[in-house]
């Protein structure tokens, strides 16, 4: 763009909104600062490598300072410098030298180019970080672009798919669609191949209603992952909480995102963003001064009572946002307003949501930021997910967080893991996790939705590698296999790694197939992790936040071998099944104390005996099957009756079928991974070893009764 007229002072402005905001005539820039002395505006030519001007902010409202530019339009690239002491005891660490991001940049221009010279420090100096670095960062540091607020959406709607109704796929932007031969090159690994009629017709394929993108926010390469040849794949290192990354537009444009947004939403498919509010990429006290430090280092980061030199670090990344300061709690909900309403974003997931209601004393259900987030009108409107804990003190939560928000429940995962990999007294806590969790979830009236059921995310091993590797294999990660979890409940079933031995790869199958089940099979949302449905592989990497490459990627001709056919085909049925039977997605918590029919109450737990479980019965013959009865009303007329029986055992169980006698009829076999429709089962059923199988009936309304009606939520 051509750069406006350059006055000798800018006109005063207004406080709000916070940004760079254009009105037609010109350009409103304001940015918080409560303990800055002074802030400058910068300018730059087009290219973004020059500073043309430097325009002091001539007024500062309620901390906030302000100023108005005249002729400043769309495209034009800026930053600021911010005045004040340098004190790192105190907490303060202004620094005119660096040029600062703004925190509320819409877009961003240019790289981060790695230098000292964006340290506010001395790098290596005997002081450390107590010293003042006095070089100028411009030119290694990316830089603000002033967009517009008019976009025309057209007839684009969210697909608001009920909680109940909810299939969730985790997946990566750039890692879902670079080895996808059918998407433009220069397109793969963005929001444009995101949008490609194919990557949307595989996920309607297999029943996806709601796509989880791992971290799409600018977000920081960090300096040693560089230098050890590797790069921060995982994106949960912010650089700026309103920009998309740059690398993912394959145009440049924001308009990019917005197109890919609503091709999902014409498929019926939500978009939900894995967001990162709990910590920013400029880390600890030895962290480089990119934005947030330089403004206000004080307000925006909770740091160390009586030594304000050094950070809280409650998420292990090196800072904690500081969300008791209402300015900074506004800049996390103008953010998350943002995403709705300039992209349509349908849903969150937040980053170790633990560390967001922390408030002086601790995580706290009633904090600041939980209570502005239930009574926001526009994002009321929208799915939250919270990661439940943090490393701080009390940093577990799972169950704890307020109505509202699901959760991601890791003890599905370690009992469901440890369950299908043959352990021994899991039978009560499967069937809780089959339930809903209740005992985690059922209070305050919250629903099973509010329980996110997964046995593989981004973080920890895919479903394939579950079946394969006993342990971590983080070598090319840099850390001599340091990093990563260590308590995986995986299972290598005779071999670590790549097998060709056909046994080992049947058991591997279908304990796998098993565990798709029981995700799909239970009360609570479902979450499938990409690549899981036709076996990718990280090859034992169990924490691939810096592998940008083929180990990461999802390998799409592995999907169309056999076995990924297979398996694709599967998980379809999986989704299939769940959304005919509303009784899989029970829109409360069951108990077992509504009775529907004589004998046949709403859920009901049984052994391979048709014996109903209570007391010492379930720890007898080591738990090591199940069979979960549910009923509720069908869609027409009547019940519907489902008949989940599960076999752990490493070798064929007989199940007899509990009373009263009904008709059966077999939906999924998960030790062969076919599709029957099985009739006329009544009394008894064989399970093989290590599997899943579901069992149908149907009970017509009594003839002399009213139909059944639903049970209210």
């Amino acid at each position: 763009m051509t750069l406006p007229p350059i006055p000798e002072r800018l006109e005063k402005g207004q406080p709000y909104p916070l940004g760079a905001t254009p009105d037609g005539l010109g350009t409103n820039f304001a940015v918080f600062s409560a303990n800055a002395q002074k802030i400058e505006l910068c300018l730059f030519e087009p290219t973004g490598r020059r500073e043309v001007a430097r325009l002091a902010l001539p007024e500062c409202t309620d901390e906030v300072w302000h100023g108005y530019l005249p002729g400043a339009f769309e495209g034009l690239i800026y930053g600021y410098r911010a005045h004040g002491p340098f004190d790192p005891a105190r907490g303060h660490r202004f620094n005119p030298a660096k040029l600062l991001l703004d925190p509320y940049a819409r877009q961003l221009f240019g790289p981060l180019r790695w230098s000292d010279a964006l340290f506010g420090y001395r790098v290596g100096g005997p002081r450390a970080d107590l010293s003042l670095d006095r070089r100028d960062s411009a030119a290694a540091m990316p830089k603000a672009v002033v967009v517009g607020s008019t976009v025309d959406w057209g007839d684009d709607r969210s697909p608001i798919v009920a909680w109940s109704d909810t299939v969730i796929y985790e997946t990566h932007l750039r890692g879902h669609t670079m080895r996808r031969g059918d998407a433009r090159a220069h397109e793969r690994g963005t929001f444009a191949a995101l949008g490609n009629p194919r990557v949307i017709d595989h996920l309607v394929k297999i029943g996806i209603t709601s796509v989880e993108l791992l971290p799409v926010q600018s977000f920081l390469q960090e300096r040693f992952l560089l230098e050890k040849g590797l790069r921060n794949y995982w994106g949960y290192s912010t650089l700026g909480f309103f920009a998309p990354e740059p690398s993912y537009l394959a145009t440049g444009s924001l308009h990019e995102m917005r197109a890919a947004i609503r091709r999902l939403h014409a498929a019926g498919i939500e978009v939900i963003l894995d967001v990162v509010y709990n910590h920013t990429c400029e880390g600890s006290e030895l962290g480089p001064t990119l934005s947030f430090r330089g403004l206000d280092n004080a307000s925006y980061y909770r740091l160390v009572p009586g030594d304000e030199r050094y950070y809280i670090n409650d998420t292990g990344c090196g800072n904690t946002v500081n969300l008791s300061h209402p300015r900074v709690l506004q800049m996390v909900m103008d953010s998350l307003r943002y995403w709705v309403t300039a992209f349509h974003v349908d849903g969150f997931r937040f980053d170790l949501g633990v560390t967001l209601g922390r408030e002086g004393n601790g995580f706290d259900p009633g904090s600041g930021f939980f209570d502005v987030m239930r009574q926001d009108p526009i994002l009321a409107n929208v799915k939250l997910i919270a990661e439940p804990w943090d490393i701080g003190p009390d940093g577990y939560q799972l169950g704890n967080l307020p109505p509202g928000f699901a959760e991601w429940n890791d003890s599905f995962r370690d009992g469901v893991r440890r369950f299908w990999r043959g352990e021994l007294g899991q039978r009560g806590n499967l069937a809780s996790r089959l339930s809903g969790s209740g005992d985690l979830f059922d209070r305050r009236f919250r629903k099973p939705w509010a329980s996110i059921n997964y046995v593989a995310s981004h973080d920890g091993f895919t479903l394939a590698d579950l079946v394969s590797y006993e342990h971590k294999h983080n070598l090319a990660n840099g850390e001599d296999n340091r990093d990563g979890h260590d308590a995986n409940f995986s299972a290598n079933w005779g071999t670590e790694g790549a097998s060709d031995d056909p046994a080992i790869i049947e058991t591997r199958g279908r304990v796998a197939r098993a565990m798709l089940s029981t995700v799909f099979f239970s009360h609570g949302t479902p979450m499938l992790l990409a690549g899981d449905e036709f076996g990718r592989t990280q090859q034992g990497n169990n924490n691939a936040y810096c592998q940008d490459n083929d180990l990461s990627w999802l390998d799409w001709e592995q999907a169309q071998t056999p076995q990924g056919r297979s398996l694709t085909a599967f998980v379809a049925r999986l989704a299939e099944i769940r959304a005919r039977y509303p009784i899989l997605r029970a829109p409360r918590f069951l108990h077992g104390h509504e009775e529907l029919d004589d004998g046949l109450r709403d859920i009901g737990w049984f052994d391979e005996s048709g014996t109903e479980l209570i007391g010492e019965g379930w720890h007898a013959d080591g738990g090591q099957t199940l069979a979960l009865r549910r009923a509720g009303p069908a869609e027409g007329l009547g019940l519907d009756v489902l008949l989940l029986l599960l076999n752990g055992k490493p070798h064929p169980v007989t199940f007899t079928l509990p009373t009263p006698a009904l008709t059966w009829r077999l939906l999924v076999d998960s030790a062969t991974g076919l599709i029957p429709e099985e009739r006329g089962i009544s009394q008894s059923i064989i399970v093989e070893g290590r599997s899943v199988r579901l069992l149908a009936a149907h009970m017509p309304p009594r003839s002399t009764a009213a139909p059944l009606a639903r049970p209210s939520a």
